[in-house]
């Protein structure tokens, strides 16, 4: 049995991957900023923490009690954040600076607070749950998206830091999903779209209005798929979730190769000449 560390466990796909690890019996120690928690122990033990991810000093004392509840954590969630939708021009300062707060230093400071206990313990899994949006970005996300991204590097930096250790890291990155993600809990707009960006950014944001509640992720199968990649003996470093964020990357993979190969030659024409 796993005991788990996740971050924002009172909806979406927090809640559906802490409901599956409890209904297999794992010990839960969820996050929520505040509300209640809807969910069924099971066979399972959960124990919730509050934590404002962006609050600065609150990832210490957090990490230091979850470990005291667990004893040892095997996998640490950074499942906790939201979206910002609109054009990267509109953006105010305050929502980058708070969305980045919520999705890449709150993470990285909690990753941070974990790491010398992970050691100690000689193993453990990270999973940073990032976005397609932060692999193969599209108009309306330009913000989220960098954030995401962020992540995406991150965990692949710190995998090749880490993994020698006998700690593991996952980016997961899910599609779209049935939750609440695109409803006002999770999804903040900036303000106005212009008549410069509507066929770019508006055409993207009525797409996603239109999607709303009708998104081919179930989140269900989703925490299972997370559940199974945990499980595995050599778990995926990064780990898409949907097919429609299986055909987002490889549309995007595609493209980014054509352009590789289109400018190979400026690319490689920039290397000293080799030494005779």
């Amino acid at each position: 049995m796993k005991t788990w560390l996740i971050t924002g466990i009172s909806r979406g796909l927090g809640q559906a991957l802490a409901q599956a690890a409890l209904d297999r019996g794992d010990t839960v120690i969820g996050t929520v900023r505040d509300g209640a928690v809807d969910l069924d122990t099971g066979m399972g033990k959960l124990h919730v923490l509050p934590l404002d991810i962006a609050e600065r000093g609150a990832a210490e004392p957090v990490m230091a009690r979850a470990f005291e509840l667990g004893g040892r954590i095997d996998v640490i969630v950074n499942n906790a954040g939201y979206g910002l939708l609109g054009a990267v021009e509109e953006a105010t300062d305050a929502e980058i600076d708070h969305l980045f707060e919520v999705n890449v230093f709150g993470p990285i400071r909690l990753i941070r607070a974990a790491l010398p206990r992970l050691r100690t313990q000689g193993n453990g899994h990270i999973l940073n749950v990032t976005s397609i949006a932060g692999r193969a970005p599209m108009a309306s996300s330009g913000v989220y998206a960098a954030a995401k991204s962020a992540m995406e590097g991150l965990s692949r930096s710190l995998s090749q830091e880490i993994g020698p250790l006998g700690i593991k890291v996952t980016a997961v990155a899910p599609g779209g999903f049935r939750t609440d993600f695109l409803s006002d809990h999770s999804i903040r707009r900036s303000s106005g779209t212009g008549d410069a960006y509507a066929g770019t950014v508006g055409r993207a944001l009525a797409h996603l209005a239109e999607i709303k509640s009708r998104q081919i992720g179930d989140p269900a199968r989703g925490a299972r798929a997370i559940l199974a990649a945990v499980d595995a003996e050599a778990p995926p470093l990064h780990l898409l979730l949907g097919s429609d964020a299986l055909r987002r990357v490889r549309e995007k993979e595609d493209a980014v190769i054509e352009e590789l190969d289109r400018w190979e030659e400026v690319t490689r024409s920039t290397d000293f000449p080799a030494q005779a």
